[in-house]
């Protein structure tokens, strides 16, 4: 077929994104371990922990009641109600069940909220250093990302000031992702209710990413969903996979005013359908039940997040800020670009993984270009033994 002929096969909006950072890392990560090569595997960023024993439970006598067909788009009722009822419970709150969707994972539920909100050329805010996906979520819908830079120095505190000097007539919404993956930055309550009052005001919508809401260090867990007064321009983008360590479970929901809701519900008709039944069960055991695992889990991740940063502290050169929540570090690497023939974050990880057999995923997937993101999700001895290998390669290129 000649140039002047040839069909165009691929469309535009799937050429505005690219594959998964973390999801490419993790790929050649596990070509590596096929091969059976040893690695400190700091790459994916999912819990170590087993899910807890009640909610396995849950999902095993769904599946011997023969609880495994299709349900309602939006999820059943009672997994709607328990998510809500948590929800009120914890951050006060006021959703109803027809105010929320149960989704195929939190990433869906982002997914679903930016397809039915943005439309092409409208503009979305997004703090640097931002979660992978965010970007070309925000470009495959044809929106405009508009990026707003945090400072290191300031622990990449977002501030209502630094969003309202971003806002156009073009602004449709702000994504927030608190605790922050990667930095592990928190948005204080005081900034929080500071920019969910600013989009009410100027009619923009606030798509509040809490997939790591429970993993908040600082003992001041605040919801978006807080300030019900504002609760007409605030969707909250929810997992259940960081909380209770269920990410292969694919569990995520959104809560929202009930035309949105209802839009992306529409949406996943003609897409997903329901989520797996049986994970519908699961999740109510997880929302409904003892909390006392998320605490556990939460101490754990503290313990280990201070092992790493003191580990961090053996390797001339190498900086980190002291995250606040999540999983995650975000140490910069300035000092070794352009040392050793490296010349940028991603070819730092590269070498890392080649020849340290360090798995890092580059800065440049987050919007930065002088960090790497290491999940501290890991026993304590996978962190001593990866600072080592790191500690020792760096040495190499002082």
């Amino acid at each position: 077929m000649s140039t002047a002929t040839a069909v165009k096969v691929l469309t535009d909006r799937i050429n505005r994104i690219e594959v998964s950072a973390t999801m490419a890392i993790t790929a050649a990560a596990l070509k590596l371990k096929a091969e059976g090569i040893n690695l400190s595997d700091f790459g994916a960023g999912e819990p170590h922990f087993a899910t807890p024993r009640h909610i396995k439970d849950a999902a095993i006598e769904a599946i011997e009641k023969n609880f495994t067909r299709y349900t309602a788009v939006a999820g059943i009722p009672e997994v709607r109600k328990a998510i809500v009822d948590r929800h009120a419970c914890d951050f006060g709150s006021n959703y109803t069940p027809e105010e929320c969707v149960f989704t195929t994972g939190g990433k869906l539920a982002l997914f679903n909220a930016i397809q039915v909100l943005v439309d092409h050329g409208d503009e979305v805010i997004l703090p640097v250093p931002y979660w992978v996906s965010f970007r070309d979520i925000i470009q495959y819908a044809g929106g405009v990302v508009v990026p707003v830079e945090s400072r290191e120095d300031e622990n990449f505190r977002i501030t209502a000031k630094m969003i309202e000097a971003a806002i156009t007539p073009r602004t449709k919404a702000i994504i927030l992702n608190t605790p922050s993956n990667p930095s592990g930055a928190v948005v204080s309550p005081a900034d929080l209710e500071a920019i969910v009052r600013l989009a009410h005001k100027h009619e923009i919508y606030v798509l509040l990413d809490e997939c790591y809401v429970y993993l908040n260090f600082t003992g001041e867990i605040v919801s978006g969903g807080s300030f019900t007064d504002c609760k007409d321009h605030v969707v909250i983008l929810g997992s259940l996979s960081k909380t209770y360590a269920m990410t292969g479970w694919r569990a995520g929901f959104a809560l929202g005013p009930k035309q949105i809701i209802g839009a992306m519900s529409k949406l996943q008709s003609q897409s997903t359908s329901n989520a797996a039944s049986m994970v519908q069960r699961a999740s109510i055991a997880a929302v409904h039940g003892s909390q006392e695992c998320v605490g556990e889990m939460r101490a754990d991740y503290i313990k280990l997040r201070d092992r790493v940063l003191e580990g961090f502290k053996t390797i001339p050169g190498l900086t980190c800020t002291v995250p606040e929540g999540a999983f995650y570090v975000y140490p910069n690497i300035s000092k070794f670009i352009g040392k050793g023939g490296i010349t940028s974050a991603t070819d730092l990880a590269a070498k890392l993984l080649s020849e340290a057999h360090v798995v890092v995923v580059p800065g440049e997937a987050f919007g930065t270009s002088e960090h790497i993101r290491l999940s501290y999700a890991v026993s304590g001895d996978v962190i001593d033994e990866g600072v080592k290998r790191m500690r020792e390669y760096f040495a190499k290129l002082a």
